[in-house]
């Protein structure tokens, strides 16, 4: 009987630690800085006065300022939902200046960009700026976007990290997106 309940116990263990590997991790880390990088951007936030098409650091526009920052493969209905969430944050906090842009990221940026663009339109997107990074395979090399990673979510204030969400394909559910709209939220408090 001892014998079976160490058993146990070990098989719990295993079972955590395969768990805690199989977390997804991607991007910049709570803590570490957003860098500058190159994006172009083709749609989104008409009034952040940049026009589409326009090559520029976003990073380096928005400056000290909250931000939310999505690197996204797929311009799916979970994203849709997501940027959707983050607008309504964005709208709710504008005397904070909060504001977000969502790279997308994958082989071939022709094909990004027109993809972007469609998405912002047929989603109404008016308060995100939708951009392609020139690095557009996986985002700026340093950023450590995992292959993995259909989207990863960036929070950060003053260019330093407070929190990050990476998820594979298919988990970004209704629950994981009311987590990025309450790190949002925390960058404003």
């Amino acid at each position: 009987m001892r014998f079976a309940s160490m058993l146990l116990v070990c098989a719990g263990l295993v079972v955590a630690a395969t768990t805690a590997q199989a977390e997804l991790t991607s991007g910049p880390q709570p803590g570490e800085s957003v860098g500058a990088f190159i994006v172009t951007k083709v749609g989104g936030n008409a009034e952040d006065g940049v026009a589409d098409g326009k090559a520029l650091c976003y990073r380096c526009k928005m400056g000290a300022r909250p931000v939310v920052m999505v690197f996204a493969r797929s311009g799916d209905a979970s994203l849709a939902k997501l940027v959707k969430k983050i607008e309504e944050e964005v709208a709710e906090h504008q005397d904070e200046k909060l504001t977000s842009f969502v790279n997308m990221i994958g082989t071939d940026a022709d094909s990004l960009k027109a993809a972007a663009s469609k998405f912002v339109k047929s989603n109404g997107v008016e308060r995100i700026a939708f951009v392609v990074p020139d690095d557009a395979k996986n985002g700026p090399p340093e950023f450590k976007i995992s292959p993995d990673a259909d989207v990863t979510v960036v929070c950060y204030k003053n260019g330093t990290v407070v929190a990050n969400h990476a998820f594979a394909k298919g988990e970004l559910t209704e629950e994981k997106i009311g987590a990025v709209a309450d790190a949002a939220c925390s960058l404003v408090e």
